[in-house]
């Protein structure tokens, strides 16, 4: 198939990855909410905005498309902090429920729903999220590393 307007094209993709770069910004200035440095934000991520300060990411996390953080508990009218730790993926159309800790180096998969906490190194799967695997290593934005790697987070930044 030939493409007709490649130029267009190329042209959106420049944009939308330059918008993208300032959602996490939006959040920070326009919300209150606490975000680290180098995250990615999809833009269809739903982040609580009744209790927007009570979002905290770590540096280097990724959030996907459909992923919801929420912060406050309707029925019991409470407000309550989720914290996601550094170098963490979480997964397209994944809810993060209120009060929820996740640790750092988490990658919590597509359409879980996280009710607990999360220990560091871990990959969360499922509906409710149960933690599957533990020890795992991941770098910037989540991305898996093989057992004999190290993190680079910190040498792809800046």
């Amino acid at each position: 198939m030939v493409k007709k307007y490649p130029i267009i094209s190329r042209l959106r993709t420049a944009v939308v990855r330059r918008f993208v770069l300032l959602l996490p910004w939006y959040y920070k200035k326009v919300w209150g909410a606490q975000i680290g440095k180098n995250v990615r934000i999809s833009f269809t991520t739903k982040i609580d905005k009744t209790n927007p300060r009570g979002v905290v990411i770590g540096d280097n996390t990724a959030l996907a498309f459909g992923a919801a953080i929420l912060t406050h508990d309707f029925v019991n009218s409470a407000h309550r902090i989720t914290k996601i730790g550094s170098c963490c993926f979480i997964g397209a159309r994944s809810i993060i429920m209120p009060g929820v800790s996740i640790g750092d180096h988490c990658i919590i998969g597509s359409g879980a729903v996280v009710l607990k906490d999360v220990p560091s190194n871990s990959v969360v799967l499922g509906n409710p999220g149960r933690v599957m695997e533990r020890g795992i290593k991941t770098g910037i934005w989540g991305m898996k590393l093989p057992d004999d790697a190290t993190d680079n987070s910190e040498k792809l930044i800046d």
